[in-house]
């Protein structure tokens, strides 16, 4: 501890920009480790849409860019806010079974055309 108290000392402004640099890094690997073990996860791919997913979510899960989710669910994401599949459906008067099934032809496509 005597140390990191002379190391202070000698370096009032490094230390601590090492430290906070050191944490971000910390914080930003342990993001990267728990989103990468999510969607690694199969029971996390091409779920069934429920009210609370963000398209954004629905992207991910279905392999599709976030912009082909947003045209198919004909919804704006200019300024971006966190809408949720179940307002759009409301929004759109469809049902989630109607918007699922519009997810799995363009994600058919979409893949399709990847290949």
């Amino acid at each position: 501890m005597r140390k990191l108290i002379d190391l202070f000392k000698a370096h009032p402004v490094l230390t601590p920009a090492f430290l906070l640099a050191a944490a971000l890094t910390i914080l930003f690997t342990v993001r990267t480790l728990m989103f990468t073990i999510y969607w690694a996860d199969p029971a996390h791919r091409n779920q069934a849409l429920e009210p609370w997913m963000t398209p954004r979510y629905v992207a991910h899960s279905w392999g599709l860019p976030p912009e082909e989710v947003a045209a198919v669910l004909q919804v704006d994401f200019s300024p971006p806010r966190r809408i949720t599949i179940g307002e759009i459906a409301a929004q759109n008067g469809l049902s989630l079974t109607e918007m699922e099934s519009r997810i799995r032809a363009v994600a058919a496509t979409w893949h399709e055309r990847e290949k």
